[in-house]
C-alpha cells in the first residue's frame, strides 16, 4: 500500500514539475525577449530576413525563420509546428473556424504591399506581357506570346494567386514548370530564352550577392492590365497608385495566444523602424513613415 502511495506521489510530482517547466518556459519569453520560430512564405523571405536582423540587434531576442511554400506555412499553424506565420494573404473564414475551435484568436497584422513580378531573359525582345495572355495560357489555351511559365513551387502563393486570377484550381499539364525557390526561377530564366518567370518582386530588389550575375541577365516585364491599354512595372510608385495589377498585401499571423515575441515582432514591423525597412526595400509600407525637417535661417538670409 505504501509503495502504491509513493508511486502516486511520484507521478503527481512529475506532472506538476512538467507543467511548471512549461509555464516557466513561456514566462521566459516576453514581447521583446526570448526565442521563437516564425514560418514565412518563401516569396517574402528577403524582407523578413531584414526585419529579423534589425529586431534581434535591438532586443534580447532570437528568431528562427523557416522559409516554406504558402501551403506548408499555413499547415505549420494547423499542425501546431509553429504559432507565428507570415503570408501574402489573410486567413479565410474556414481557417479561422479551426482556430476558434481551439480557443485561439489569431492576431492578424497587415504590414506591407508587395507584388508578383514577371521576368524574362535579356535576349527576349518583348518588354511587355499582357495579363489576358497569362490567363489564357494558364487556362491551357494556345498563346503565341508565351512559350512557358516558371514558378518557384506548385504550392506557393504565386501559383495560388495566378490560379485565382485565371479562375482555375490546378495548373495546366503543359507549359508550366516549377522549382523549389525563387532563386532557382531567376537562374533558369537568365539562362533560357523565351521563358517567363513568376516570382515575388522582393527577390529582385534585394538579391543575394551570389545571384547578382543572374539578376543582371533578366528583365522585369511591364504588365498590361485587363481593362486599360497602359502597362506598368511592379515599382513602389505604381503599387502605391494601385496601377500595377498584381499587387498583394502581406500579413503577420500570430496564434501564440499570449504576449510573446509574435506580438513584439508584429508591433516592430508595423512600427516606424519596421516600416522604414519596408520603404527602403522597394515594397510599399502599410503606413508611410514620417520625415521631420528642421528649417534653419542662414546668415546669408535677409532680415
Amino acid at each position: 500500500m505504501r509503495n502504491i502511495s509513493k508511486l502516486l506521489c511520484f507521478v503527481f510530482f512529475l506532472v506538476v514539475f512538467g507543467c511548471n517547466q512549461k509555464e516557466s518556459s513561456k514566462n521566459q519569453e516576453t514581447i521583446l525577449k526570448g526565442s521563437a520560430i516564425i514560418y514565412v512564405d518563401e516569396t517574402l523571405t528577403p524582407i523578413i530576413e531584414d526585419q529579423v536582423a534589425v529586431f534581434e540587434s535591438n532586443y534580447d531576442a532570437k528568431i528562427k525563420l523557416v522559409s516554406k511554400s504558402e501551403s506548408e506555412t499555413v499547415n505549420s499553424l494547423f499542425k501546431q509546428k509553429g504559432s507565428i506565420a507570415i503570408l501574402s494573404r489573410d486567413l479565410t473564414s474556414e481557417e479561422l473556424k479551426v482556430f476558434k475551435q481551439r480557443n485561439i484568436n489569431p492576431k492578424v497584422t497587415p504590414f506591407a504591399t508587395d507584388a508578383i513580378a514577371f521576368i524574362s531573359n535579356k535576349n527576349t525582345k518583348d518588354s511587355i506581357v499582357e495579363l489576358k495572355d497569362v490567363i489564357s495560357f494558364m487556362q491551357g489555351k494556345a498563346t503565341p506570346s508565351i512559350k512557358g511559365l516558371v514558378f518557384d513551387n506548385l504550392n506557393s502563393s504565386t501559383v495560388r494567386y495566378i490560379n485565382e486570377i485565371a479562375g482555375i484550381k490546378s495548373v495546366p499539364e503543359k507549359g508550366v514548370f516549377s522549382f523549389k525557390t525563387n532563386d532557382e526561377v531567376i537562374k533558369y530564366v537568365s539562362e533560357n530564352d523565351g521563358i517567363i518567370g513568376v516570382i515575388g518582386v522582393n527577390w529582385l530588389s534585394q538579391p543575394k550577392p551570389s545571384m547578382k550575375k543572374y539578376i543582371d541577365n533578366v528583365n522585369t516585364l511591364r504588365v498590361k492590365d485587363l481593362k486599360g491599354s497602359q502597362s506598368y512595372l511592379p515599382t513602389q510608385n505604381d503599387i502605391a497608385e494601385k496601377k500595377y495589377p498584381l499587387a498583394r498585401d502581406l500579413y503577420i499571423i500570430n496564434c501564440q495566444g499570449y504576449s510573446g515575441l509574435g506580438m513584439g515582432f508584429a508591433s516592430f514591423v508595423g512600427g516606424d523602424i519596421g516600416q522604414r525597412i519596408i520603404l527602403k526595400s522597394g515594397l510599399l509600407p502599410i503606413r508611410i513613415p514620417t520625415r521631420n525637417f528642421i528649417i534653419t535661417k542662414s546668415q546669408n538670409d535677409e532680415n
